[in-house]
């Protein structure tokens, strides 16, 4: 008979929480004193119909993410935005968000993940469709909806891997993690088609969040039907998630006892002095702040510069032209799903000849990114086409939960604000015409190249020091 502490409760009970959780930004051993490893066989089909109702509800949570930028400008028109209360939507989305994950991490170490994934789908996609039906002239409902719906897609984002990790063995559980984040770009760039296949197909952009809700109501039915009650929770000495969503497998090595417990404070500071993760976590916030910003204005920018260059007419009717959007978001899929396995091919194969290959190549990828991303910029007016063109053990719960704090708040969370404020700046200053409206969100992008640069500083940096971190958290 399994011991029913190893699972969870079928009711929304108490449980104690894991002695230690080790989600952390490097890959470290984790020293336990003698325990008794939990035997498992392979995984049943069952485990791989969890997963598959997991990596969907995913799609569909990151679709959400990016409704709103894929049909930006019918939203900006229909509500009467400015560039700096457009931003704001994005801005307010994210903040709840991220103050609303940790909270649902907390509730999801103590109490039925399975309730609380059920319940989050239910509230996010409740709040979607309610607010395709919000009237113009109560805009406040609208912002508030978007932030509504941030709190209901941390509930699924913080729980749903540990699902996955708690289902599967080490290399089976780090396919499957894969496949699970890989739907996070694939949900992003069909977020913008969705958004604009529908305003298109319809003629009225509200019809874009009324089809979310519909596949939220099968993912609920299919979480019902097919997650378990209960799932076998792994404790430390099984798996550790890293900040990147892969797995480290736990050393187990009896008779080595446990670092002495330490108080949040002396976790802080310690890692403050860990200038590996210092340095990764700046470069982390610089790449937020780019995608963040570009995720949300980019179609609007290309619709602009497509005004100046007398491509398109100015939009005056009640549905404008979403053509950007569908090319965004099939580029965002493609090259998502592209730079996921080219990154993790060639991080493989370079760590066989350089330890510092991963901050190496997100230094690189962040430099040519930056680049690129001015070259397009000065010559939208012109050509169109080429702008689509190491942390201890007991510290790495601390160091991710302080890792997506600040990359957030200092990165996805303000850069669409910021960009929208600086456009209105700008404008301000200048005759209200579409060539400035168009030069005032290309000068605020110049801001993202320049940010880049300095994520590619920092991953750099972070390579100085990654190795002595290392080993120094290997000791403990």
């Amino acid at each position: 008979m399994q011991n029913p502490d190893a699972h969870e409760n079928t009711g929304l009970q108490f449980q104690p929480p894991l002695e230690e959780q080790n989600y952390g930004a490097t890959a470290a051993r984790v020293r336990q004193g003698p325990s008794v490893s939990v035997p498992r066989n392979s995984p049943a089909k069952r485990d791989y119909l969890v997963a598959a109702v997991l990596c969907y509800a995913n799609l569909i949570n990151f679709m959400d993410w990016f409704i709103v930028p894929g049909i930006l400008l019918d939203i900006q028109k229909y509500f009467e935005l400015s560039d700096g209360d457009t931003g704001l939507l994005q801005t307010v989305f994210i903040l709840c968000y991220m103050l609303a994950a940790p909270l649902f991490g907390y509730l999801g170490d103590r109490y039925n993940r399975k309730i609380i994934l059920g319940a989050g789908i239910l509230f996010w996609s409740g709040v979607t469709l309610g607010s395709s039906f919000i009237n113009e002239l109560y805009y406040w409902i609208f912002f508030l909806s978007r932030g509504l719906v941030g709190v209901g897609t941390a509930s699924f984002s913080t729980i749903a891997p540990t699902i996955i990790a708690d289902l599967f063995e080490e290399g089976k559980r780090t396919t499957m993690l894969s496949i699970f984040y890989i739907f996070i770009p694939v949900g992003s760039g069909l977020g913008y088609v969705l958004a604009a296949g529908m305003a298109e197909a319809t003629g009225d952009w509200h019809w874009a969040f009324r089809v979310t809700p519909c596949m939220g109501g099968l993912a609920l039915v299919l979480l019902i039907l097919l997650v378990p009650h209960r799932t076998q929770r792994r404790t430390a000495a099984h798996r550790a998630l890293s900040i990147s969503g892969t797995i480290r497998e736990a050393a187990e090595k009896p008779g080595v006892h446990r670092a002495a417990k330490t108080t949040w404070c002396q976790d802080v500071i310690s890692l403050a002095k860990n200038w590996s993760f210092v340095w990764s976590s700046l470069g982390l916030t610089a790449m937020a702040f780019v995608t963040g910003a570009l995720g949300m204005w980019v179609p609007l920018f290309l619709y602009r510069a497509q005004v100046v260059q007398g491509i398109v007419s100015p939009c005056l009717q009640e549905s404008c032209n979403s053509s950007n959007s569908l090319i965004f978001g099939g580029i965002t899929i493609g090259t998502g799903i592209l730079g996921v396995i080219a990154g993790a091919e060639a991080a493989r194969r370079l760590r066989k000849i350089n330890n510092k290959a991963d901050p190496l190549i997100c230094a690189a990828s962040m430099f040519v990114s930056a680049l690129c991303l001015y070259i397009a910029l000065m010559v939208a007016q012109t050509n169109i086409l080429s702008t689509f063109y190491v942390v201890t053990p007991r510290r790495q719960s601390t160091a991710i939960a302080l890792q997506i704090l600040v990359s957030h708040l200092l990165g996805d969370a303000g850069s669409p604000y910021l960009i929208g404020i600086i456009s209105n700046a700008i404008q301000a200053r200048n005759a209200h015409s579409f060539q400035w409206s168009f030069w005032s969100m290309q000068y605020s992008f110049i801001l993202c190249a320049f940010v880049g640069v300095f994520g590619g500083g920092f991953f750099l940096l972070t390579s100085f020091y990654i190795e002595e971190d290392r080993k120094e958290a290997e000791k403990h």
